[in-house]
């Protein structure tokens, strides 16, 4: 199982430089094999939208949906502050990696703030 941050979602749609390289994991991304958490649902509609408009931020969003989206619960919430205090992550990276842990899944990105998270497969050009 993997989780797809912010990041690469985003750079994907956005055909940023490292587009390509998520490319196989956004296509092939399902319920079966992909978490979102909701934050990162939030992060990459707003950014999609802002870059490129409603129709973009919308396919974006299709896409997402055909993944597993992990709502953040009571138990994620304190989890994801904990890795916060233990490692300064900021709050929507800290939830991410908290999900990720609680489904036991890696996270996919190229944010340099994760590069050194456990369970990180870091994409860089």
């Amino acid at each position: 199982m993997i989780l797809i941050d912010s990041y690469g979602w985003v750079e994907y749609f956005a055909d940023g430089p490292l587009a390509e390289k998520y490319a196989r994991y956004v296509e092939e991304a399902d319920s079966g094999n992909t978490l979102t958490p909701t934050i990162v649902v939030y992060e990459v509609y707003r950014r999609v939208k802002a870059m490129s408009g409603e129709q973009e931020a919308l396919e974006a969003f299709a896409q997402m949906s055909r993944t597993k989206i992990v709502e953040l619960t009571i138990t994620l919430s304190l989890e994801a502050a904990e890795i916060s205090l233990a490692t300064g992550l900021g709050m929507a990276d800290s939830i991410v990696i908290a999900t990720a842990k609680a489904f036991d899944a890696t996270v996919v990105t190229s944010d340099e703030h994760l590069k050194n998270a456990p369970g990180v497969f870091f994409i860089h050009d």
